[in-house]
């Protein structure tokens, strides 16, 4: 997730998304989680997450202790898609690629709608 914050909240964000980062990763099937500010221009911060599963993260934000510690900066985030699935990767010279796990109707399915007539 991005953010965007005054220079002179940097301070206070960064107490807050600490307190965000670490309610989170009490969550079953957390895997690792990173704060980052941008080397260029210090107001764009990143909070990344890694999960075992789509699941494991949709389960760990119904937690009360996410929902008081974690939510007010998570609802803080620019606007946009904020799960993503790893489908490549490079660790110490080793590579791995997946397949999608995302259904080929994904953009397209939805709830039917049924008419009376």
């Amino acid at each position: 997730m991005r953010y965007y914050v005054p220079e002179d909240a940097g301070r206070e964000f960064r107490e807050d998304a600490r307190a965000a980062l670490t309610a989170l990763s009490e969550r079953p099937g957390f895997e690792r989680g990173h704060l980052g500010r941008s080397t260029d221009d210090p107001s764009v911060w990143v909070l990344s997450t890694e999960w075992e599963g789509v699941g494991a993260y949709r389960r760990a934000l119904s937690s009360y202790e996410v929902k008081l510690r974690a939510t007010p900066v998570l609802q803080q985030a620019v606007e946009g898609p904020s799960a993503f699935e790893v489908l490549e990767s490079a660790s110490g010279g080793e590579h791995g690629s997946a397949q999608p796990d995302r259904a080929v109707d994904a953009g397209t399915a939805g709830p039917r709608r049924y008419d009376d007539g």
